[in-house]
């Protein structure tokens, strides 16, 4: 490939022919020389004509860049045609230059669906703040479309981290290693690329980190001869008495890498010499699954006979195995030099589940991730550890990466990263950042284009809520959102406003009332709102404040309640939960000579007690003669009496009880207390318990804690009224008892 000066310096010249030739032996047959003359004219063009591969705002160069990364892949996943062209071309796809379609015509349908998600993926590394977001992770993996373009990108990392050692711009290198820490090498881990995983987290803690690394790195140097001959001899005696016991095994042995080190030495709280396991080795036996238990218990008494055991870092998980199927033995012993080693001893069986199985090597380290992701990395993995590279890339064109399609990811305009389910809405969006922005949405913005509500998001748009104080939450964006967060945020919106319309309301009404010089009373204003047909009050009272009902109206329609002498019973609200059917003994006819004496001793005359007070033996009474001549009796403290007396004074009667109590009258109580679980149980089991006392109906209303109830009792006289209110006031919760 050659390229005329300045695009190359001598330098990079040199090693864009070392590079090619490199990539060219590893290759082998499998580029063509259409393949290589066909890249060649692209990238030469690319540059000399189109413009379009230029140093990067760092320095970099892109086509060195692209052959770093097309070695590395070669050298840890495959040496492979479609991932190492794929590689080389997509950042050419500029404009009018290079498009998707031209390249699948150039080199087929698999580059070009490998192009496209690395397109697809690049620009998403731009939201700076997302990158160590957990969700990330789930985003490149709905965006990928290819396993293949994931490989790229996580070796295309560890190319750039190994090139950027000496670069002057630290801020960029620190950005670069942040990144590699937090997002590629957990990707490296979960797909089984440990040697990638490591590299990535040691040259991370070295670039971060630099004097620490440089410490473990220079003491693990000066002692790796040292270390390696520990090693031959800590495993040389155990190696001979596994032999003659007759067991077949593979023994290995590690050095714990700089970064996984200077983790444990963080976490203990200790130096380099004080790490349990520095050293560590592992024991493979080959035996059957019927034997295999007896074989590591073999090799533990082995060990341990040895060398001496530290009980507290013991672990048995072959007795009883993790919960995801892991099982081994893993000891620490004091190995000669008076050092701690690690040794695990398994099965063949056991390793190979620790490795390919349930209990993948991510999941007994702790690495969350969920069920479908997990099984997806683990066929990954297995591809990768094949013993047979051939086939593996044609194998995992058909690996389905869309395992999201549930979900959509988002970002903010600062670059956060937000998950919400497949189908939600810009109103969903808003009402996720905060319940304000969601009650003032008006519609956003999704990458600069304006959308309504309704807009239904998709993964990798960038949202940009707008607000105005003037909006409200409306009942028809019930149909626009499908969070439960912003449904519900909507609706208790909804009824807070209606809440406020309602007092607001009430307190209108009340005014006008006092204007005409009434003093309402609830049970005959409850008769009102049903006359009008409405249900409950709250809507009653919205619809004052809508101004569909007139409040003159509302005042006109008691006032011919109380004139006409509207002797209809109320039944309540929609709410109203009645325990009985109500009897007819307030309104029956009395003409018992010993009940009641009207006027100056003038017995025997037709009366009837007020449904409004609900008066009964005992009670200071006053009567009123009705249109129909029939005599309405009062409690002297009924507002309707007041009402009565100031409009009719004229119809007003002397009233008073004679003889003794023993017929049953109607009372209305309203209790109010705390909202507590079985304290309406404990106020009607008071009330049954009461002699000569009946429950005829209650209905209870709970709000923000607290209850209000009215109870209709059928009872004999005031003494006994008097005593019950005071049964009831003793109710645990019950605050307030009073006779409406």
């Amino acid at each position: 490939m050659e390229i005329k000066q300045p695009y190359f310096t001598h330098e990079e010249q040199q090693e864009l022919l070392r590079l090619v030739k490199e990539l060219h032996d590893k290759l082998g047959r499998q580029l063509t020389r259409q393949d290589i003359d066909t890249v060649h004219r692209l990238i030469h063009d690319g540059i000399t004509v189109a413009g379009i591969f230029k140093r990067d705002q760092y320095g970099l160069n892109p086509v060195l860049r692209h052959l770093r990364t097309a070695n590395a892949l070669c050298d840890s996943i495959a040496p492979d045609r479609t991932m190492v062209i794929a590689t080389m071309i997509y950042n050419l796809c500029r404009g009018d230059y290079l498009t998707v379609d031209k390249v699948r015509a150039l080199f087929g349908n698999d580059i070009a669906t490998i192009v496209h998600g690395l397109l697809h993926i690049v620009p998403l590394y731009k939201k700076q703040a997302a990158v160590e977001n957990e969700n990330f992770h789930k985003l490149l993996l709905s965006f990928a479309e290819d396993v293949r373009v994931i490989l790229i990108m996580t070796v295309d990392r560890l190319a750039l981290m190994r090139f950027i050692n000496h670069h002057p711009n630290q801020k960029f290198v620190h950005e670069i290693a942040s990144e590699s820490r937090y997002l590629y090498a957990p990707l490296a881990h979960k797909l089984g690329l440990y040697a990638i995983k490591n590299e990535l987290e040691d040259i991370s803690l070295k670039y971060l980190d630099r004097k620490v690394f440089d410490q473990i790195a220079n003491r693990l140097q000066e002692t790796k001869e040292a270390r390696d001959r520990y090693v031959q001899d800590f495993i040389k005696p155990i190696k001979e008495r596994l032999e003659q016991e007759g067991l077949k095994f593979e023994l290995k042995g590690r050095t714990k890498s700089i970064n996984s080190i200077w983790q444990k030495m963080q976490k203990q709280g200790v130096d380099l010499s004080g790490i349990y396991d520095l050293f560590a080795i592992r024991i493979i036996l080959d035996t059957t699954p019927k034997d295999e238990k007896r074989a590591c218990w073999l090799a533990y008494s082995i060990v341990t006979d040895i060398y001496k055991a530290n009980p507290s870092r013991f672990k048995d998980w072959i007795t009883i195995p993790k919960s995801n199927g892991y099982e081994s033995l893993h000891i620490t012993v004091y190995g000669p030099d008076n050092r701690w080693v690690e040794v695990q001893i398994r099965s063949r069986r056991m390793d190979e589940t620790a490795e390919r199985g349930v209990a993948a090597h991510w999941r007994y380290k702790g690495v969350k991730s969920d069920g479908d992701v997990d099984k997806w990395m683990n066929e990954v993995r297995e591809m990768l550890e094949a013993s047979g590279r051939e086939g593996q890339m044609s194998l995992m064109r058909n690996m389905d990466t869309n395992l999201y399609n549930n979900e959509v990811f988002v970002f903010t305009p600062k670059g956060d990263l937000i998950r919400l389910p497949q189908g939600a809405t810009i109103l969903d969006f808003a009402f996720h950042i905060h319940s304000r922005v969601g009650s003032t949405c008006m519609g956003g913005k999704v990458d600069g284009k304006n959308q309504k509500i309704n807009y239904r998001l998709r993964s990798g748009d960038t949202v940009e809520i707008i607000t105005s104080n003037t909006q409200t939450p409306r009942l028809d964006w019930l149909n626009i959102a499908v969070t439960s967060r912003a449904r519900n945020k909507i609706k208790n919106a909804i009824n807070e406003r209606k809440a406020r319309q309602a007092q607001l309301a009430r307190e209108t009404l009340q005014r006008r009332f006092k204007n005409r010089k009434i003093e309402p009373d609830d049970a005959t204003l409850a008769r009102v709102i049903k006359r009008m047909g409405y249900k409950t009050s709250t809507e009653f009272f919205a619809a004052i404040q809508d101004d569909v009902i007139d409040v003159n109206t509302v005042v006109e329609q008691y006032e011919d309640l109380i004139a006409k002498k509207d002797e209809t019973t109320s039944r309540g609200t929609a709410e109203e939960f009645v325990l009985q059917p109500p009897t007819p003994a307030d309104e029956r006819q009395h003409n018992n000579d010993d009940i009641l004496t009207i006027g100056d001793d003038v017995k025997g005359v037709n009366y009837k007690l007020a449904r409004c007070c609900n008066p009964i033996f005992g009670d200071r009474i006053t009567g009123f003669i009705a249109s129909d001549g029939a005599i309405k009796i009062h409690r002297n403290d009924c507002k309707n009496l007041r009402h009565l007396s100031q409009r009719y004074p004229y119809r007003i009667i002397r009233t008073r009880w004679t003889g003794k109590a023993g017929s049953q009258f109607v009372a209305t109580l309203k209790v109010l207390g705390r909202d507590d679980i079985g304290i309406v149980s404990s106020i009607t089991s008071v009330i049954n318990k009461t002699d000569n006392c009946l429950l005829r109906s209650i209905s209870v209303q709970a709000e923000g804690g607290l209850f209000e109830g009215v109870l209709s009792v059928n009872i004999s006289d005031i003494t006994l009224l008097d005593d019950l209110v005071k049964k009831i006031q003793g109710v645990k919760g019950v605050k307030q008892v009073e006779r409406m």
